[in-house]
């Protein structure tokens, strides 16, 4: 991030101007975009519920996932302390509220995976059973695919920390991964209020 002195013509004085930084533009601009990817597939959900032809429903499969919800939503606290944490140079303290987020993702994870177990093997819902079974698994595996994403990440960083190559120079860095985590959450509490509140 780079400082430039701007003259101001009222009595001659200079304003710091601070361009943004370049990884924050960067990752703002692809959050915009996923926001767009989303919103199609909530409208699309949105658009064909109660429009299959045969069951089975979201009231007689869906159960609302609150354990994995309050899992996925911590992480966000977690990863918030993460960022003071290595604000402040505390580097073990930040290893282990980033690993603590990685943790709750990872539940999170395994609880969408058991979901679907269930629903396929005993509940009989594919992405092909109806039109309901095709937008959910769209919507719910979109998701998902950004929380592996992020995961990965996370994982990463982890792994650098655990080998000393992550500072407090870095916290710069580390927050704008924090931004997609941060999204990643934001985005579960809309597909969690469609799917499992207005969809059953």
């Amino acid at each position: 991030m780079s400082a430039t002195a701007i003259p101001l013509v009222p009595g001659g004085h200079e304003q710091t101007w601070h361009r943004p930084s370049r990884g924050r533009v960067g990752m703002y601009c692809l959050i915009i975009g996923e926001c767009a990817i989303f919103t199609i597939f909530v409208v699309a959900y949105v658009f064909y519920i109660g429009k299959s032809l045969n069951g089975p429903t979201p009231a007689q499969v869906l159960e609302v996932p609150i354990f994995n919800t309050i899992c996925l939503l911590s992480s966000s606290v977690t990863i918030w302390l993460a960022e003071r944490a290595i604000e402040r140079g505390i580097l073990r303290t930040f290893g282990l509220w980033w690993a603590a987020t990685i943790a709750l993702g990872v539940t999170f994870l395994i609880g969408t995976g058991l979901e679907w177990y269930k629903l396929i093997y005993h509940d009989g819902l594919t992405i092909r059973t109806n039109l309901f079974g095709t937008t959910f698994y769209s919507i719910v595996g979109l998701h998902a695919t950004h929380v592996v994403v992020g995961l990965t990440m996370l994982l990463l960083v982890l792994l650098f920390t655990l080998t000393g190559h992550v500072r407090e120079e870095h916290s710069e860095r580390i927050q704008v991964l924090a931004l997609y985590w941060h999204f990643v959450d934001a985005v579960w509490v809309v597909v969690f209020t469609v799917v499992y509140i207005v969809g059953r």
